[in-house]
């Protein structure tokens, strides 16, 4: 038997493939929507892809499943445990439904799904088997059901989603799912979805595998004894899920495009970039923060290429509705393409070299002592996550987090002095950018964020959100 792990860094997100190398097969699980990395390893090995599952409809990524069986003409296995709402809406004849307790073989190879509704309605693990070596399971496929340190959250549905009075339910799914994981052998590896900086739930560990005794020992859903404390500890503190993870359900129910099917986006010249500007078209500059902030086009927004949540930022801003143009370095141009494509970002019209992105519209920048000097009846607006403005953040700030500007420009005073932050840096500058296009005159941004404020000193306040706009 043969297991490669395969890691989407922006995405926090884990694919696996399992080969029998007796036979010369192998079986990928949760591919991603690039799928070069599954084929190269194949070839690699020696291996043929032949069968391809998923643990459930993905909400963070866009699923590969359907390109990597169209590409190799490997078998679909999927789960047909869902209500009517969340059945794949893509299956053909080269289709396998799975249902609890179903399984099947990849050579010696034998895979036992096993129904674990809680994050989703259908989500499946997959519990593997090396019959050529051992009569028991050496592990099991978790997807987001259990992580390292963590739990999958069961409220995206409702949060994401929009699908209401299904996140409690899923709570108290996932306390049943963890009490029939305390009866499995602690022996058993354990194999996630996702690691940290996920949003399919909180506290993730770094760590890319573990163990399931390790686990019963050390996660602490395994330690909560009631149910009702249970769903109360796993809904509370969620980190915010981007908008785009709703686009991500329907796109992974529905069946993405393929890619050999979505247009190429052209290569435009300077004329051609202004009539995007003056359209409705979502123009990204992915130059460097500061290099933004010192010269752009009017109605660009910032979203740095070297930013390792790229893809995230494009996913909370983008309408999905309407066309989008970047504006890239040449030897980005294919990296940031696939990552925007990763979450569904498909109608890419047109690229532009950052030759042309240089204009008249600046950021200006405010240190931390300036501001403490003189606020001069500016809005400091922080635009941090919730956790983050809640352990810390400046006296009198409002709180709008980055993904939920665009939602609240009719509450913000377009003849005020706007102040914006972050951590550090990166995530104002893009907030300050997309103020200024939709017509913010008067927008700075407090250089080095929260971090410049405090090794200045300066005072600070921790706790509950009075001011948090959402």
């Amino acid at each position: 038997m043969l297991l490669k792990y395969f890691y989407d860094k922006p995405l926090a997100q884990a694919a696996y493939m399992v080969g029998c190398q007796a036979t010369g097969e192998a079986l990928v699980i949760d591919p991603a929507r690039d799928i070069t990395p599954y084929l190269k390893a194949a070839e690699e090995e020696g291996l043929r892809i032949t069968q391809v599952t998923e643990t459930h409809i993905h909400a963070d990524f866009v699923s590969g499943s359907r390109e990597l069986a169209s590409q190799t003409g490997a078998t679909l296995y999927l789960s047909d445990m869902g209500d009517a709402d969340w059945k794949y809406q893509f299956v053909d004849a080269n289709t396998v439904l799975l249902y609890d307790g179903d399984t099947w073989k990849l050579g010696n190879i034998k895979i036992t799904a096993i129904h674990t509704p809680g994050h989703t309605p259908e989500h499946m693990v997959f519990q593997i088997t090396d019959t050529a070596a051992a009569d028991e399971p050496m592990g099991i496929f978790t997807g987001d059901l259990l992580f390292v340190g963590s739990l999958g959250r069961p409220d995206l549905l409702e949060e994401a989603a929009g699908v209401q009075g299904t996140k409690v339910p899923g709570a108290r799914q996932q306390f049943h799912n963890i009490q029939r994981l305390k009866t499995m052998p602690d022996y058993l590896q354990i194999w996630p979805g996702h690691g940290a900086g996920s949003a399919c739930g909180k506290g993730l560990g770094a760590i890319p595998s573990s163990t399931l005794g390790y686990e019963k020992r050390f996660n602490p859903s395994f330690h909560i004894g009631s149910e009702e404390d249970f769903v109360e500890w796993l809904l509370d503190e969620q980190p915010e899920p981007p908008f785009y993870f709703a686009r991500m359900k329907y796109v992974n129910k529905v069946g993405p495009t393929l890619l050999r099917d979505l247009p190429e986006p052209v290569q435009l010249n300077r004329a051609e970039l202004e009539k995007w500007l003056q359209s409705d078209a979502l123009v990204i500059d992915s130059r460097p923060g500061e290099m933004f902030a010192d010269g752009h086009l009017p109605s660009t927004i910032n979203i740095p290429a070297n930013s390792s949540n790229f893809n995230t930022y494009a996913g909370w801003l983008v309408d999905f509705n309407k066309p989008v143009v970047l504006i890239a370095d040449d030897w980005e141009t294919t990296r940031l393409i696939s990552e925007l494509r990763a979450v569904g970002v498909d109608n890419i019209v047109g690229i532009a070299s950052t030759d042309l992105a240089i204009g008249p519209q600046t950021i200006p920048q405010i240190t931390a002592q300036e501001l403490a000097q003189d606020r001069n009846g500016s809005t400091v607006i922080d635009v941090r996550w919730r956790s983050e403005y809640q352990e810390v953040h400046l006296p009198n700030s409002t709180h709008i987090p980055l993904g939920y500007i665009v939602r609240n420009l009719d509450t913000l005073a377009r003849d005020q002095h706007l102040i914006v932050h972050c951590q550090a840096g990166v995530r104002s500058v893009i907030a300050a950018s997309i103020l200024q296009k939709y017509g913010f005159k008067n927008v700075t941004n407090l250089a080095g964020g929260i971090e410049a404020w405090q090794k200045a000193g300066l005072p600070i306040e921790r706790g509950v959100l009075e001011t948090e706009k959402v």
